[in-house]
Parts: C-alpha cells; sequence; structure tokens
C-alpha cells in the first residue's frame, strides 16, 4: 500500500507539472540508453564532442574571458552598489558561512581529485614555453583553469538571478529560475529555458559524482591494496546520493549550511597539515609568482594567442572540459550563490565569488603541488607515481606521518563535498519544477534525490563502455556538448541583465 502511495504521488506531481515531466521524460529515455546501448552511446556522444570542439571551442574561451571583464568592469562601476534585496537589507548569513557554503558548492571534491595530479602533469608536460621554469608554468595553468573563469560562469549565473529575483520582481511572489530574467512568464520559450537548465545542471552534477566516486574507490584500492570492481563506484553513488537527499530534506540552515561549514574547515586543516610539512618560504615564493604570472598573461591565456596557445588537444583534454564543466555547474551553483547572498551588494558578491574562492584555490594547489614537486625531486626521477587522478592524493600521502588516519580524512571529505554538491543540487532542482519556489515541497526534493541518484548511476555504466575508458574520459566528452546550448543562452541572458541594470533606479 504504501508503494503505492509513493506512485500515485509521483504521478500527480507529474501530471501538474509540465516541466518536471518533460525534464523526467528526457532523463529517462537517456538512461535507457545508457543501461541498454551502452557503447553505441559512447561513440555518439564522442562524435559529436569533436564537431563541438572543432566548430565552437574557441567560443568557449571568449566567453570565458568575457565574463571575467565583464564583472570586474561591473564591481567598479555605480552598478557595484546595487543591492541584491531591499536598499537596507542585511545579508542572509553571516560572511564565513557564506564562504564557505559558495565554496563546497563551487567547487567541492574536485580540488582533491586535482591537488596533485594536475599540477605534477602540467610540470612533467608543460603546456606552454614562456620563458619560466616548468613548476611555475603548471602553478599558473593550474590556477588558470580553477581560477577567476570558473567562478566568473558562477557569478554571472547567481547576480542575473538573484537581481530579477530580489530586486526586479522582490514585491510579488517571484520564480528563482532563469525564466524570471523575461517578461513574460508562460510560455513555451521560457518553459525551453528552465529545461535547458535542468538538464545542464543534471549533466554536470552527475559527472561530478562519478567522479568523486571513482577517487573513492581508487582510494580504497590504494588502502586496502585491492582492485574493486566499478561496481563499488556503483554502490558509493547510491549511498552518496541518499546521504544527499536527506541532508536536502533538513533544508539549507540544518543541512546543508552544517556540512559545508564542516567541509571547509576539514580542508583547512588538511592544507595545513600539508603547508606546515613543506618549504614554507619556497611556497609561499611560488604562490607569489603564480599569481603575478597568472595575471598579466591572463588575457593571451585566455585567448590562446601565440606562445600560449597549448595546442587543439591539450585544450581539448583540459580547457574546453574545464570550462564546459564550470558551465554545466553554472545553473545550479549560481541560483545556490543567488539564494544565500540575498543582502549583498553587487560589488560585494563579485569580489566574494570571484578572488576569495579562487585565492583559496590558488594556494591550496600552490601547497600540495610544490610539495610534490619537491617529493619528485627527492626521487631524482619520476616514473608516474602520480599520473592516476583518482589516487595521486593517496600515494601524496605516503611520505606524511600518521598516512592511513589522513587518507581515511580524505575519503570522509570527499564523501562529505560530494553530499554537499549534490544536496545543492536536489535543492535548485526542486526549485526550478516547484514553480521557482525558495522552499520547494520535500516531495519534489525526494523526487529529484531519486532521479539522480538513477542517472548517475547510468554515467558510471556509460564510463566503464570501453576498456581504455573511465569516468572522467566519457565525461569530458559529454559536457563538452551539453554546455554548448547553455553557453548560448548565457550571452541573451548577460544582455538582459545589463538592460535592467541600466534602466536600475536607485531606491
Amino acid at each position: 500500500m504504501y508503494k503505492l502511495q509513493i506512485v500515485l504521488t509521483i504521478f500527480k506531481l507529474l501530471q501538474k507539472n509540465k516541466l518536471l515531466s518533460i525534464s523526467l521524460g528526457i532523463l529517462v529515455i537517456f538512461s535507457l540508453f545508457l543501461y541498454l546501448e551502452t557503447l553505441e552511446t559512447y561513440n555518439a556522444i564522442e562524435a559529436i564532442s569533436l564537431w563541438v570542439r572543432n566548430y565552437f571551442g574557441n567560443f568557449y574561451l571568449y566567453l570565458g574571458l568575457g565574463c571575467v571583464l565583464l564583472l570586474l568592469a561591473i564591481a567598479i562601476s555605480p552598478w557595484g552598489t546595487y543591492r541584491l534585496g531591499h536598499a537596507n537589507e542585511r545579508p542572509a548569513f553571516k560572511r564565513l558561512p557564506w564562504i564557505a557554503m559558495l565554496y563546497s558548492a563551487g567547487m567541492g571534491s574536485g580540488i582533491l581529485l586535482r591537488a596533485v595530479q594536475e599540477p605534477v602533469f602540467m610540470q612533467q608536460n608543460p603546456p606552454l614555453s614562456t620563458g619560466v621554469s616548468s613548476e611555475v608554468i603548471a602553478l599558473e595553468f593550474t590556477f588558470y583553469q580553477w581560477g577567476f573563469t570558473a567562478w566568473a560562469f558562477y557569478a554571472i549565473f547567481a547576480l542575473a538571478i538573484g537581481y530579477a529575483v530580489f530586486h526586479k520582481n522582490k514585491t510579488v511572489a517571484t520564480s528563482s529560475t532563469f525564466s524570471s530574467l523575461f517578461q513574460k512568464k508562460e510560455n513555451g520559450f521560457l518553459t525551453g529555458i528552465d529545461l535547458l537548465t535542468i538538464l545542464t545542471t543534471i549533466f554536470g552534477l552527475v559527472a561530478a559524482l562519478g567522479l568523486g566516486a571513482s577517487q573513492i574507490k581508487g582510494g580504497l584500492n590504494h588502502l586496502f591494496e585491492a582492485d574493486f570492481s566499478y561496481l563499488l563506484i556503483i554502490a558509493l553513488v547510491i549511498g552518496i546520493g541518499i546521504l544527499a537527499l536527506v541532508s536536502a530534506l533538513s533544508g539549507v540552515e540544518k543541512g546543508i549550511k552544517r556540512i559545508s561549514t564542516f567541509n571547509i574547515y576539514v580542508t583547512i586543516a588538511l592544507l595545513l597539515f600539508v603547508f606546515f610539512q613543506s618549504d614554507i618560504l619556497l611556497t609561499l615564493e611560488q604562490f607569489a609568482i603564480g599569481i603575478y604570472r597568472y595575471i598579466i598573461d591572463f588575457i593571451p591565456m585566455s585567448l590562446a594567442l601565440g606562445k600560449f596557445d597549448p595546442g587543439i588537444e591539450f585544450l581539448t583534454d583540459w580547457t574546453y572540459y574545464y570550462w564546459a564543466f564550470w558551465l554545466a555547474w553554472a545553473p545550479f551553483t549560481g541560483i545556490f550563490i543567488a539564494r544565500i547572498s540575498k543582502g549583498r551588494t553587487i560589488r560585494e558578491t563579485i569580489i566574494g565569488v570571484l578572488l576569495i574562492p579562487s585565492l583559496g584555490s590558488f594556494f591550496w594547489f600552490t601547497t600540495f603541488g610544490q610539495s610534490a614537486f619537491d617529493m619528485i625531486s627527492g626521487w631524482g626521477s619520476y616514473s608516474g607515481e602520480f599520473d592516476n587522478v583518482f589516487t595521486s592524493i593517496f600515494v601524496f600521502f605516503e611520505a606524511y606521518p600518521l598516512t592511513a588516519f589522513i587518507n581515511s580524512v580524505v575519503i570522509l571529505l570527499l564523501v562529505s563535498f560530494l553530499v554537499t554538491s549534490v544536496d545543492s543540487a536536489i535543492y535548485v532542482l526542486s526549485m526550478f519544477t516547484d514553480k521557482g519556489k525558495r522552499n520547494p515541497s520535500r516531495k519534489q526534493r525526494l523526487l529529484w534525490g531519486i532521479i539522480l541518484i538513477i542517472f548517475s548511476v547510468g554515467i558510471v555504466l556509460l564510463g566503464h563502455a570501453k576498456e581504455d575508458s573511465d569516468v572522467l574520459i566519457a565525461m569530458q566528452k559529454l559536457l563538452i556538448i551539453t554546455s554548448l546550448p547553455l553557453s548560448l543562452f548565457m550571452v541573451v541572458m548577460i544582455g538582459l541583465w545589463l538592460r535592467d541594470l541600466a534602466i536600475h533606479k536607485k531606491e
């Protein structure tokens, strides 16, 4: 009887909600292909991703640079004083919890996935030849891929939706969706916009979940000296999805806020653990040099000009993929940041979202990267010890005391970051399909939690469709495709937001 009630409840939700029913219909159809025609689906994705790369790869680069420059211009302009909300409204959250929540939602487990592997890869395979050391190039390019551009995508979405909801329509019951940027509310075009953001969000989220679960499996393989099958990844995806659902059902204050704060404290503790056992002066020096080089080289790197062009193969495997990943995360991260940024000025939001998390990421990668460089220098040669993206950080901590304990903490932090990302996505997806309510119904959150788990399992299967493939390779190809429509819509969204700012009248 209880199962029948659940089925009837879901049926009623779908019957009354066109956006929800269309979204789930598309996901169910795609999931069937993932489960039943896995190899054929993988081959089709591979072919389409090459087409997107050839014709739209540079567009991703131009869009990223444009977003950064636009935000900096707005921050120093009079528009920067406009507030997301009433003129004298106080911020919804204090500064530290605010930063903790936006950073956990925006980066999460990725900083653990790439902490060692990416700087070392860049050092061993320098993408540029600019006359500086390979270590500086490695840090500079890692900063580029984790820095201002990623957070600019998030900030653009956050400010556009935040302005539309908290200022333009603040006197009425409004929708926290991207259709609220437009004047008319009910037509197929606007439903298509929200549908696009929902689907892009889901692809980005399940990619992060699949990659994070794969890294947890890599850590468990390393700790137990075993070779668990990909079935463990599926079990981890399901377990993390259930934990995230419980957190999302608890709400922002009880669930998401507490876990995000826990993530930040543990991450800082892990960072300091490595930092104080490293060459502190050298790390600080490399941090400063890396930031300096990153800033002065930012524009030519962003446009891949001349000696700053790493080549199409590198751009496809790294920059295009990263930009697509950040774009895929931008809708749900942006809406979540907008929700927790109510009461802050546009200038403060830009500084908080664009600069503070970027600097934190830079220091993180410098500390882990430089320590790994020192290890390799001490070994005298490098034999690919940090090549595996899923196990590199666990290999890294073998050189430190309390290895088993620290690696266990890393696994716990991975789980916690993933739970935070998934529960934020569940919450935002529910806002979209529950008429934009800022506190969506528990039924909506429950339904999206279940759907995300089912779809994530399908993505894990896709990542093992070929013997020479894994979840990372599959996601690189898929996200380059799925982020393209959203990137095109982003141009329109920016235009609408600037139009509204231009006609804004201070209260």
